[in-house]
């Protein structure tokens, strides 16, 4: 049994799975496969050659607390999810989403509200990407890393298991915070090693690496590998390890 609307448009040889949910004005492109017990919300457009896991939903809108630091929007435009992607069990992707041609989303994955990631980006199992967050083409956010609200990272960008980012310096205290609310930026071909702490507005500049266990209390230095609690610049990258040269 499904639920189709009637006003839902499905592309040719789309398969879909038991007690899936397609609201309005959803439309679907040619050769998708949607598992069972998949929700997709009103006004989601997913791309041909489309692979969505059981039990994921797409296109959710989103909850905000009477405290919360970020303001409630009631303009919510469909998620968007492009041609070839493949979308794990289990996932959640909120309205206003635009995933990128051939981007992985693996299972239990969450992503925000109004946050773009480009071409053939890796999202990995468990990760947690919050709402209005820039994500680049051919990136690796890596098991359970977490990628705070505001925050942008370009192209070819890596982020290990257990990185947790940070966007508050007051800590939920004082209508201060509300002035200088600021996720990361990490530039082109910027890493960040396992369990990696960066904290609020920092910037990991073009292939800057920061290692596993570091905590970054200042931006980091284009071609440099930062150390530490508080990290430290230990030394340059080595030139084979440059994105040019891969």
């Amino acid at each position: 049994m499904q639920y189709i609307s009637f006003n839902a448009s499905i592309g040719d040889k789309v398969q879909v799975g038991r007690f899936t949910v397609i609201e309005d004005n959803v439309k679907i492109g040619d050769n998708c496969v949607i598992g069972n017990n998949v929700v997709i919300h009103e006004d989601t457009i997913v791309g041909n050659n489309v692979r969505i896991d059981d039990n994921t939903v797409i296109g959710k809108k989103p909850m905000r607390s009477v405290n919360s630091a970020l303001k409630q929007s009631d303009n919510h435009t469909g998620a968007i999810i492009g041609d070839e992607c493949l979308i794990g069990a289990n996932v959640v992707i909120y309205c206003g989403c635009e995933i990128g041609q051939k981007t992985l989303v693996a299972d239990l994955a969450s992503i925000r509200e109004n946050v773009s990631i480009g071409m053939k980006t890796i999202v990995g199992r468990g990760v947690a990407i919050e709402n209005h967050c820039t994500i680049g083409g051919f990136c690796k956010l890596e098991t359970n890393c977490y990628i705070t609200a505001y925050s942008e990272l370009g192209d070819s960008v890596f982020v290990a298991p257990g990185v947790t980012t940070s966007n508050d310096n007051f800590a939920g205290r004082s209508e201060k915070r509300f002035e200088e609310f600021k996720g990361i930026t990490v530039k082109k071909g910027g890493r960040i090693g396992a369990g990696a702490t960066i904290l609020p507005g920092k910037v990991i500049e073009e292939d800057g690496f920061v290692s596993a266990g570091a905590v970054v209390t200042k931006d980091v230095p284009a071609r440099k590998i930062v150390a530490g609690c508080p990290a430290k610049v230990l030394r340059d990258v080595p030139e084979d390890q440059l994105l040019e040269n891969q």
